[in-house]
């Protein structure tokens, strides 16, 4: 099996080095993206033998793995597996995600942080990737433990077949999102996470937001009625309950209270506004999915 190993690097001229050494032992093909750093990382991996993809600009998550699929279906790999530079990742773990692969019971294998019960994944990062993970399977219909984890393994269908677009973190669901439609199988496997002090470049609330909102959309895309109908039905009910507190208060005294009348009516635009986008949003995703 033609393996190869993506790394997007940002700023990681620390920890290249090492991950390249150890990765050379065993695999011969390491594409790395240097994706706009300031510093010497693409010279680094240049230097020890990595296909090296040079972005001008820092461009985001999603814009590496983006350029490392499209070299990875270049060269004709049977087996990428995506591997941060930050060195939390183990390489021995690479087996692992690669194993289903080779049986040929999935086509995409997840390296999972959480289900080993004893993840040594920081609390305030965990709480933060349960609600991504949560709002991915809503997307998705999965039930996945770790959505956002950046190791993993795709087969060459999967290389040849999905076309990453987003260039944030949000590309993680982009590709489970796609992969569920084209019903590509998809599998989680334990890993081990070694945090030693927290090595992210992203500030933690930058970062979880971006990565929520960047969900968020693609949650309301696949499941409209659900994201937009539901708070819809909800806001357009209280609409009509301070509407009809409205009128009642008005029969009985001749007197509006603006702030109850101006609830009930602001519920009942937002609520319809709402329905009218769930309905109208999964129209649209209907008629695309019947054209492709």
């Amino acid at each position: 099996m033609n393996i190869a190993i993506g790394i997007p690097a940002y700023n990681e001229e620390k920890s290249i080095a090492a991950i390249i050494l150890k990765l050379k032992k065993k695999y011969e093909t390491i594409i790395v993206c240097d994706d706009g750093s300031s510093d010497l990382t693409g010279s680094i991996a240049n230097e020890l033998g990595a296909t090296v993809i040079t972005h001008k600009k820092n461009s985001g998550y999603g814009a590496a793995i983006r350029s490392i699929f499209l070299k990875a279906r270049e060269l004709k790999i049977d087996a990428l597996v995506t591997f941060d530079a930050d060195g939390q990742h183990r390489i021995e773990d690479i087996d692992l995600v690669l194993q289903p692969l080779k049986e040929k019971s999935a086509d995409i294998v997840i390296g999972s942080r959480f289900l080993h019960n004893d993840s040594n994944v920081p609390k305030y990062r965990k709480a933060g990737i349960k609600i991504i993970t949560n709002l991915a399977n809503v997307a998705t219909g999965l039930k996945i433990s770790d959505s956002q984890s950046g190791f993993r393994a795709y087969n060459n269908k999967v290389l040849e077949e999905i076309n990453p677009s987003d260039f944030g973190m949000g590309i993680s669901t982009e590709i489970l999102i796609k992969a569920k439609k084209m019903n590509f199988r998809i599998i989680e496997v334990p890993i081990v996470i070694l945090y030693e002090g927290d090595t992210s470049t992203h500030n933690p609330v930058t970062h979880g937001t971006s990565v929520i909102l960047s969900t968020m959309k693609y949650v309301s895309i696949e499941r409209p009625l659900s994201f937009y109908g539901i708070p819809g039905f909800i806001l357009f009910s209280i609409g009509i309950f301070f509407t009809v507190w409205t009128l009642q208060i008005f029969s009985e005294s001749r007197q509006i209270i603006t702030n109850v009348a101006l609830i009930g009516i602001g519920g009942l635009i937002l609520g319809t506004l709402c329905i009218m986008t769930s309905i109208i949003l999964y129209s649209t995703v209907s008629v695309v999915r019947e054209r492709n």
